[in-house]
């Protein structure tokens, strides 16, 4: 296998003849030379290619070289003569893999709008910003499971297809086999799920938490990296109905060693990416978002401040004036809340716990006040929330009860209650949005540019 331009643009000149592929970024021409930028996507700067056209003597194959061609070089690394890099490639030997067409192909030498690149989103990691994008996801995405694969957890991978809602919130897409102009029907008139591929309702999963948490009681430490589905009608630069989760669950965990753990993985992903993609990260904090690198780092360096919802609100309260949506006890805090008090009151990352039972999940830990349960969600200056989590609720008559409260039937989650039946332990977890991280760590502004082909309303091309 040739080496990745990533690494030929790291070798010092020497007489060897080695081989460079990839695709034009640039051409230009002068009566003897032709420079030639080449990337492979594997970094974000490309090899200069230098061809001598006298030695070369095949001007047919130069002109067929255009912006977009993918090609063959090969040649010694030299010392460039020009100030922009400090080797590039003398070339004689160049092979034309696959011609562009010049006229139609979508990506000239200018700077396009991310709304037309989603247009041809299969074209788009050829620019500078979707492959710097993709380099970064890579990067997160390895230190995912290189973080908890050095902490002691075990991959666990849940199922796509459910027939229970973790969240309660009903917005799933639904799988079904039945055909639609026969539809069966029960004598009462309702469709007849039983005579469907699995004999009931079932769906695309929202989350992988609950059957993480059944090899949770088994394992320990487990953790889940998914895709995930929510058919909520959202257009927003912050929602997807595909998305992927990180969902780690932790047996004999309480919500202060889900924080703990909450904290140490954020501070290993951002840490990661600063490290390995220092000219991706540069670049971000120069064309997209400024200061974007120095954010991670702050956040790298920072303790995170910690907060109870009710101390958070009593603070909010003051500012009321200053907000879209004012804040009481009981109201769900929205992200201008949030940045205001990473940004304003705190400076720093923010842990907020003990939210009231009747804006959380049927899952979460009651506390002894009978109103708050044990959740806990990490907030992060200029995002607001990007960690949501808790304690989860071990006892079995209070986890039946919370259901009931919910009109969830307890009978549709037998399987999940048994784990409270037999050998209870306390468990606690958190659930991570990939893209929102990816979005965070890059400064994108909008979430369908961070994953390769979004998925939402009236979209699902590709």
């Amino acid at each position: 296998m040739n080496e990745r331009i990533s690494a030929l643009l790291k070798r010092k000149p020497g007489p060897e003849i080695i081989t460079a592929e990839g695709w034009v970024r640039t051409k230009r021409d002068s009566k003897t030379v032709c420079f030639l930028e080449l990337n492979d996507g594997s970094c974000l700067k490309g090899l200069q290619v230098v061809i001598d056209k006298v030695s070369l003597n095949n001007d047919a194959l130069l002109s067929s070289i255009t912006t977009g061609s993918s090609v063959t070089c090969r040649g010694p690394i030299v010392e460039s003569a020009g100030g922009n890099q400090e080797v590039e490639m003398a070339s004689t030997d160049v092979t034309l893999i696959g011609e562009c067409p010049v006229d139609t192909y979508p990506l000239q030498k200018k700077r396009h709008s991310v709304e037309y690149l989603r247009e041809i989103s299969h074209l788009r990691p050829r620019t500078n910003m979707f492959g710097a994008v993709a380099r970064v996801r890579n990067t997160l995405s390895f230190a995912v499971h290189q973080y908890f694969q050095e902490n002691g957890f075990v991959y666990v991978n849940t199922p796509l297809i459910s027939a229970s809602d973790c969240e309660g919130a009903g917005e799933m897409f639904q799988v079904t086999t039945l055909d639609f102009d026969k539809v069966p029907r029960t004598e009462e008139g309702q469709v007849d799920y039983s005579k469907d591929f699995f004999g009931k309702k079932s769906f695309l999963t929202v989350s992988g938490q609950l059957e993480g948490e059944t090899y949770a009681t088994a394992l320990k430490n487990i953790y889940t990296f998914g895709p995930t589905f929510r058919a909520e009608n959202s257009n927003t630069k912050r929602h997807l109905a595909e998305f992927w989760m990180v969902e780690p669950e932790m047996a004999f965990c309480d919500v202060t060693g889900d924080m703990e753990i909450a904290e140490s993985f954020l501070k290993y992903l951002f840490k990661s990416v600063l490290e390995k993609c220092p000219e991706d990260m540069a670049f971000f904090s120069k064309f997209v978002e400024a200061g974007v690198d120095k954010t991670l780092q702050h956040v790298v360096d920072t303790p995170f401040a910690h907060l109870t919802y009710t101390e958070a609100v009593k603070i909010l309260e003051k500012y009321n004036d200053k907000f879209d949506y004012s804040v009481s006890w009981g109201s769900d805090l929205q992200s201008e809340h949030e940045k205001f008090l990473t940004e304003v009151v705190c400076k720093s990352p923010v842990i907020v716990t003990d939210y009231p039972k009747e804006i959380k999940a049927f899952y979460m830990k009651l506390n002894d006040d009978g109103k708050t349960v044990r959740g806990m969600d990490v907030l992060v200056p200029r995002l607001g929330e990007i960690i949501g989590g808790s304690e989860r609720e071990s006892n079995i008559d209070v986890l039946t009860a919370r259901m009931k409260e919910l009109n969830l039937n307890p009978q549709d989650y037998w399987w999940y209650l048994d784990l409270r039946r037999y050998g209870s332990v306390p468990h606690a977890g958190f659930g991570l949005g990939f893209e929102r991280a990816v979005q965070y760590v890059t400064g994108m502004a909008n979430i369908r540019d961070v994953i390769p082909y979004p998925r939402a309303p009236k979209l699902a091309d590709f």
